[in-house]
Formats: structure tokens, sequence, C-alpha cells
């Protein structure tokens, strides 16, 4: 194992309160292929503590208002194109919490979060979880993105869902920190842990700003400048990680991983709370 999986691997001992994860997803090809972001993800399915429940919030579900998926049996969403058939095919039949999403709705006091039975699991999530519990035996709720919300209500939300982690859901925000498909570098798609300047100094923003535990510059990025301007054209991949860090205590570790660029214009940059 290399220096990043053994830290990995040392901070996921036993605990009663469930870490927190925020993933860089990146292409829903990760669901079936083989790199170094699938396998860091397969390593953290082996060190962390077995959930009772997931609960992502992904970048791809958007809404007006907030809603919980609280049906038994989630649907696997499809919601890309012009990827090849053997992702179409792709099933991750994880069975959902409707006992949770109940909870979820009782104790957030910020918004009324709405029950939703038609959603289901969207590539955000399922690319991910897929790897980290290939057995689809971890029942996976997902939280929308309310887009009229700000990022500091968004951020007073999640402290809202801290009393999850004591009851055994892990909670995971999957977007990408650097992430603007308009300015991807087709001409390097081939080319592994490729960046532009600025998506690479907007990254290392991110990144001192997550490990000074500097929350309110965070939640204010769009006053970090023009590389987190460019990192940041609209906001549903960035605010996901403003959902993990509102759930870290204080004093908790905090671990950065699949910390690389790819396409020019998107991170892969991922942090672990706890």
């Amino acid at each position: 194992m290399n220096k990043e999986l053994n830290n990995l691997a040392s901070s996921g001992g036993s605990t009663t309160l469930m870490p927190v994860l925020f993933v860089g997803h990146g292409s829903p090809m990760n669901a079936i292929v083989e790199n170094d972001f699938v396998q860091n993800w397969r390593s953290l399915g082996k060190t962390l503590p077995k959930p009772k429940a997931i609960l992502c919030i992904s970048a791809h579900w958007e809404t007006r208002g907030t809603f919980v998926t609280a049906m038994p049996k989630p649907q696997t969403i499809h919601d890309f194109g012009g990827f090849p058939k053997a992702l179409f095919d792709v099933q991750y039949p994880a069975p959902g919490s409707p006992e949770f999403a109940k909870e979820t709705k009782r104790i957030v006091s910020k918004t009324n979060v709405g029950l939703d039975e038609k959603w289901g699991l969207d590539h955000g999530a399922w690319s991910v979880i897929k790897n980290i519990y290939p057995l689809a035996d971890v029942p996976v709720f997902e939280m929308s993105l309310d887009y009229y919300q700000s990022p500091q209500n968004h951020y007073d939300l999640a402290k809202e869902l801290s009393s999850l982690r004591e009851k055994g859901v892990l909670i995971i925000g999957s977007g990408n920190i650097v992430h603007n498909l308009g300015m991807v570098a087709w001409d390097k798609v081939n080319e592994p842990e490729y960046g532009y300047d600025w998506a690479i100094q907007a990254n290392d923003t991110f990144k001192r700003l997550i490990l000074a535990n500097n929350h309110k510059e965070l939640i204010n990025f769009s006053a970090l400048g023009k590389e987190v301007q460019l990192a940041i054209p609209t906001p549903e991949h960035y605010l996901p990680l403003i959902y993990a860090l509102a759930l870290k205590k204080e004093n908790e570790p905090v671990t950065i991983f699949n910390d690389k660029a790819v396409m020019g214009s998107l991170t892969m940059t991922s942090v672990k709370i706890g």
C-alpha cells in the first residue's frame, strides 16, 4: 500500500461516530474502469466501519426545495449520455432506507425535507459507492441540493444532519472541487494527472483552507479570486464539499486523498473526516 492508502487505513478504525466523506467522483466511467481513484475507494470500503446506511449528497440531484429518497428499492439512474453500453448496463441494487429518510426529515428544522419516491441513485452516488461497497449490501439514500439556497444555507442545513453520524450513517458528499466542463482539455483525456495552472492553483487554495479548518472562506468561495471562479462556474459540484465540512467536529482529523487533476479542468481531490 502506498502512503496515501496507509493514511486512510490508519484513520479508519472502529468508532461510534461514523466518518464523513467528500469524494471527487469524476467521470461515470470510474464505475467500470480500473485506476488509482477506484483502488482508493475500494480501500476505503475495507477500512471504514460498516455503516447502517449511507446518505449521499450528490451534485447530480438539484431540486427546488430539499428532498430525500424514501423508497425501499431505489433505481439505478443512468443520468448521462455518450458512454459505452457497458456503463448503461451497470445496476447497483442497494436497498434504500425509508426509516433513515424519515429520521432525516425529522431532525432537519431549517427547511421542510420532502420524502421522494421517484428519483433513485444517480451516478454521483452509485459510480463511487459501487466501488466502496461492491456487494450493494448497505442501504443508500440521497439528499437533493436546493439550487435556490446560498452556500451558507447549505452549510447550516448540513450541520443539522450531525446526529445521523452517531446512528451509524456514513454521509458522503459527491461532486468535484474543481469542475469546469466547458474548459475540458479533450486533447489530454488520455494523459493522466493533467491540470491547467489555474485548476491546480484553485485546488491548492481549497486544500489549504480545508486543512486550516477555514470554513468561512470556503463558504464564501466567490471571493477567492479568478482561479476559483474558473474552478466553480456553477456551484453544484462544489456544494457537496460544504456539506461534508459542516459535519466536521472540533479536532477531528482530516485526510486528503485522490488528489489529482484530470482533463485539465477537473480535480478528483477528496476528503475524509474522522
